[in-house]
């Protein structure tokens, strides 16, 4: 295959565009490819393709054809050779990222462990990579696992992570000849810099307890600290396993998960109403009317709906813990919608596999993802300013003072 040299890429790229084809991404990609290798072999060869000069030093001797897979499929292209030396561009051996590189792996396992062998073959095609081979596969994993592995497993040494949400995703595995229902657990925290942060993942089977008190755990002993509220859904055994593991923590139930929870107490005629009136609540400009607002919702509820009115009544202090903090937080706390965008991400690379062919394989798939999350928000602007960060901790350790001042005075000191 040779490439033709007197084609101007940007007039090839535009017409490319302008003709809106299926495959405009591909050609883009390799169009600018080809024009980069072009420029660099123009360097070393000390002249043009074709330009006669006297300070040429080495001239073209054909092409070779290599694939390149690109997060567009894969690409042919047309790699120059020189008569005297070689030439592979450095950046033609660099992997893809690492969810992409997660996907391809996990599917690829999947395929050669047997794992519905049709369609693996099919979502291969759907990843727009024709072909892999075992030992491929070996050295991505191996290379994956280690990447994954240092990630899961790293200090958590940026001072304070005063906030940290929590969530669980199911996902469909295959042990010991049958498919059962894991949980990737996922906390996610904003450091002491004001950015979001992976904290960790692990796989539980059941999601108890036990399971959370085991990643909590595993997640102070790697550093995690200064914990002053947990977001989550209402999962069994999350909350006691946040005070046996994060002493002084509180819990912020999800408003926007409670919210669909309350609404099955009520006839689905009446949930517009009733979800309207809790909305309110959240609505307030201060603390004080924020509790004001939940007594009167509770109250008006009560008349028509006593269950629902008693089901609100008993979550209030879940619900509104995030009024212990600065007002200008409450939208980033008081719900685990920035956990839901994470879980969109995930599941929108897990759902082309469907059934993980072993544990190891979810670790490696979400475990890439999360790590490549992670690096995107470290380069993005501060989810929270720290002055608001610090105003949030002086709030916490002014109401420990107050808790202190008032305690009851002790038989000694009376």
């Amino acid at each position: 295959m040779a490439a033709s040299e007197s084609v101007n890429p940007v007039d090839l790229l535009r017409e490319q565009v302008e003709g809106a084809s299926p495959d405009v991404l591909q050609a883009m990609i390799k169009t600018f490819a080809q024009a980069v290798m072009s420029a660099e072999v123009d360097a070393m060869c000390g002249a043009g393709y074709g330009q006669r000069s006297e300070e040429r030093v080495n001239s073209r001797n054909g092409y070779r054809v290599r694939e390149w897979d690109t997060r567009a499929g894969t690409i042919d292209l047309a790699v120059p050779k020189l008569r005297q030396g070689s030439y592979f561009p450095d950046w033609l051996l660099t992997h893809r990222r690492r969810a992409e590189q997660a996907l391809v792996s996990v599917v690829a396992t999947s395929y050669l462990l047997g794992v519905s062998t049709r369609r693996v073959e099919k979502l291969v095609e759907q990843l727009g990579v024709r072909q892999l081979s075992k030992s491929q596969v070996s050295e991505m994993a191996a290379h994956l696992d280690a990447q994954v592995e240092v990630f899961r497993n790293r200090p958590l040494d940026a001072a304070h992570y005063t906030f940290v949400w929590m969530d669980a995703l199911t996902m469909k595995v295959r042990e010991n000849g049958r498919t059962v229902n894991v949980h990737a657990l996922v906390a996610v925290g904003v450091n002491a810099d004001g950015q979001r942060e992976v904290l960790g993942l692990d796989v539980a089977s059941d999601e108890d307890g036990a399971g959370w008190l085991a990643f909590l755990r595993s997640l102070t002993a790697r550093g995690l600290s200064g914990v002053q509220l947990v977001i989550s859904d209402a999962h069994r055994g999350l909350v006691a396993a946040i005070g046996a593991a994060l002493p002084g923590a509180t819990w912020q139930r999800c408003r926007t998960h409670y919210l669909r929870n309350l609404l099955t107490k009520v006839p689905k005629s009446a949930q517009p109403w009733i979800a309207t009136l809790v909305r309110t609540i959240f609505d307030q400009p201060d603390a004080e009317a924020v509790r004001a607002q939940f007594n009167r919702v509770v109250t008006t509820i009560e008349a028509k709906f006593p269950a629902a009115a008693e089901h609100l009544d008993h979550a209030r202090d879940d619900l509104l813990a995030f009024t212990g903090f600065p007002r200008e937080i409450w939208r980033q706390v008081w719900s685990n919608n920035p956990q839901e965008r994470l879980n969109k991400e995930i599941r929108r690379r897990t759902d082309v596999v469907g059934i993980f062919p072993n544990r190891a394989a979810i670790i490696r798939l979400v475990g890439a993802v999360l790590a490549e999350q992670t690096d995107e928000w470290t380069e993005g602007r501060r989810y929270m300013g720290l002055e608001l960060l610090a105003k949030a901790r002086l709030v916490t350790v002014d109401a420990d003072q107050h808790d202190t001042d008032h305690a009851d005075p002790s038989p000694i000191a009376a």
